[in-house]
């Protein structure tokens, strides 16, 4: 029979052990166990969590899990799920949290800012960075979500976006879930589209850039975008 978490002596719950010793003294079937809550019948959230972490080969791989996925685990339901997938994600925006202020001014900025935002992502996903007259960062929003290898480009949402967030400047940030960051032709000609628009109703378009993992491409076709 499992033991039930409240059954376990005090030093060795979770919840005992993080006030006592502190988050990085708890293992991640720990951290997981109390973001749970809960288990499932016959297991306590503890043994559900150790249980997911092996399904999903770790933290990162729970970390890249869709919802759906998440859902056709025994004992996880709608709420459980949710609770995972923000808890990542929260986590992926508190890496660049730090990041607002500070200027994009080259295309690795664009990359070094955006980068956290497309952990474990396994389509391809477009990620507008909102920015203010100094190139500045002020939002991150995410506008169009594909296939593998396969997001349009929305000229007019990713505009009405930046304008919006009463943005000046923005630059653009996609991946390639293949592991190659070479920009398309598609992704090139995409970039040359939005520079004209952006003109039209005056913003700057400061760059695009294509992430792959921890590799990324310039998909701006001229040579000093930023300038």
């Amino acid at each position: 029979m499992p033991v039930p978490i409240t059954d376990l002596p005090v030093a060795q719950r979770p919840r005992e052990r993080l006030r006592a010793l502190g988050p990085q003294a708890l293992s991640d079937g720990e951290l997981l166990a109390l973001l749970l809550g809960q288990g499932r019948r016959g297991e306590s959230a503890l043994e559900l969590a150790f249980a997911l972490l092996t399904e999903f080969g770790g933290v990162a791989g729970l970390a890249s899990a869709r919802p759906e996925e998440l859902l056709r685990q025994s004992g996880v339901g709608v709420a459980k799920a949710a609770s995972i997938t923000a808890a990542f994600q929260l986590a992926a925006r508190s890496r660049v949290s730090t990041q607002t202020a500070a200027p994009l001014l080259r295309a690795e900025d664009v990359a070094r800012a955006a980068g956290p935002l497309f952990a474990g992502a396994r389509v391809e996903r477009l990620l507008v960075l909102v920015c203010d007259a100094r190139n500045r960062p002020r939002q991150r929003v995410f506008v169009a979500e594909g296939a593998i290898d396969e997001v349009a480009v929305p000229v007019r949402e990713i505009l009405n976006t930046v304008l919006r967030h009463d943005g000046r400047a923005f630059a653009l940030a996609h991946n390639h879930p293949s592991g190659d960051p070479t920009p398309s032709p598609d992704d090139r000609r995409a970039s040359t589209l939005l520079a004209a628009a952006a003109r039209t109703v005056g913003l700057r378009f400061l760059d695009h850039v294509v992430l792959a993992g921890e590799s990324w491409r310039r998909a701006a076709p001229w040579e000093e975008m930023l300038l």
